[in-house]
């Protein structure tokens, strides 16, 4: 016959068990493949009619990240409508044209974008149906714009100036969510 003792903590280990089975998760996982860092563009310069060119800058790693995701940075956002690159644009690769708007949440922790889905639903819910989160490659040049590049983009909008945006990259590892 067990002590009550041994029963005691033998129950006790039992409730620890099912406590860590069901409680619910309170953090993102940690964005171990980019060393706790994502990627970050900015605010490159006024354009045109009311457009602008986002981009990562001299700051930003599209690579291993650039920025903590502990940090509280507001999500560089877009939708792409059609809109037709305006005169005094000539996309390229280094600078494409967007096809839309550029927007930027309030800021939010890298931490808490724990995959593309959630940032994506965070510009849905910041502007409305068809927002998502902006990425890297989201600029296109060429004959009917049918080629992407990299590194920068034109589109409508204001954005803020001197501020960093999380942005995504779709075929790196530097978003807050890895």
């Amino acid at each position: 016959m067990r002590t009550l003792k041994t029963v005691l903590a033998l129950g006790a280990a039992a409730l620890a068990a099912a406590a860590g089975i069901v409680a619910p998760a309170t953090a993102a996982p940690a964005a171990t493949a980019s060393g706790g860092k994502a990627m970050t563009w900015t605010l490159l310069a006024d354009g045109p009619a009311g457009t602008v060119q986002v981009g990562g800058g001299a700051l930003s790693n599209p690579y291993q990240g650039d920025t903590a995701t502990t940090t509280a940075l507001p999500v560089l956002c877009l939708k792409i409508d059609g809109r037709p690159a305006p005169a005094g644009i000539t996309p390229d690769f280094y600078a494409g044209w967007a096809r839309g708007a550029v927007a930027a949440t309030r800021p939010i922790r890298g931490t808490r974008l724990a995959d593309r889905a959630v940032a994506d639903g965070v510009c849905a819910n910041t502007f409305g149906a068809g927002w998502r989160m902006a990425e890297f490659h989201d600029g296109r040049y060429g004959p009917n714009l049918e080629s992407s590049g990299g590194w920068s983009y034109w589109a409508y909008g204001d954005v803020p100036a001197g501020t960093r945006f999380w942005t995504a990259i779709n075929d790196q590892p530097a978003n807050p969510w890895n």
